[in-house]
């Protein structure tokens, strides 16, 4: 960040200022989702000119209830959701009543060279306060050279009571370029909620 100076001794006495810097954080897109679609996309302004990407999705909402996961993927210059991932997750978990608290994994939750969506969240309530909310990042997806990192931490309200903070990592594996990247549950509507993108500045 550039050093902003003032011409002034005292900020009572400023009559004018030097440029301010803008900040790293570039908002790009916004989905407001306000009725029930199947996923959520971004195609488009994921290229060179940011080396890191952030997603941010805030309270969405299942249609259906009885514990749905929150997914993604990711498109590599084709039409279809469907890169080569490899990836691990695991998750704490904190029931209501207090009678149940552990660090979990579970088979499932990974993929091994799969292509498939990737689960971010676990068992997802669609009871009326139930939500997911979360940030994911994804690192340099104009790469030619290199595999995609990618990286997300949420919380959620399970469908059963319990509070689920789910963290997964893992990489496109793959050196095309990554140009969309798709969000949805893995089954049922995304009944409401935002998804934010952004990117970081190179400088």
């Amino acid at each position: 960040m550039a050093l902003v100076k003032h011409n002034n001794r005292s900020i009572l006495n400023v009559t004018a200022l030097d440029s301010i810097a803008s900040g790293g954080l570039n908002l790009i897109t916004t989905n407001t989702i306000s009725s029930g679609v199947s996923s959520s996309s971004f195609t488009s302004n994921i290229n060179s000119t940011y080396d890191t990407y952030m997603f941010k999705w805030i309270n969405c909402h299942p249609a259906t209830d009885g514990g749905v996961h929150w997914e993604v993927n990711f498109r590599d210059g084709s039409s279809a959701f469907d890169a080569v991932k490899q990836t691990t997750l695991f998750r704490t978990i904190h029931n209501e009543s207090d009678s149940e608290t552990k660090v979990d994994k579970e088979s499932g939750d990974d993929l091994a060279q799969g292509t498939g969506y990737q689960r971010l969240n676990t068992g997802v309530g669609g009871g009326g306060d139930e939500s997911v909310s979360g940030t994911m990042f994804l690192f340099s997806p104009s790469s030619t050279t290199f595999i995609k990192h990618f990286m997300s931490e949420s919380m959620s309200h399970e469908h059963d009571n319990y509070t689920n903070r789910s963290f997964v990592q893992g990489y496109c594996d793959l050196t095309a370029a990554i140009d969309g990247v798709d969000f949805k549950f893995s089954s049922g509507n995304i009944d409401s909620g935002v998804i934010k993108m952004y990117g970081l500045s190179k400088s």
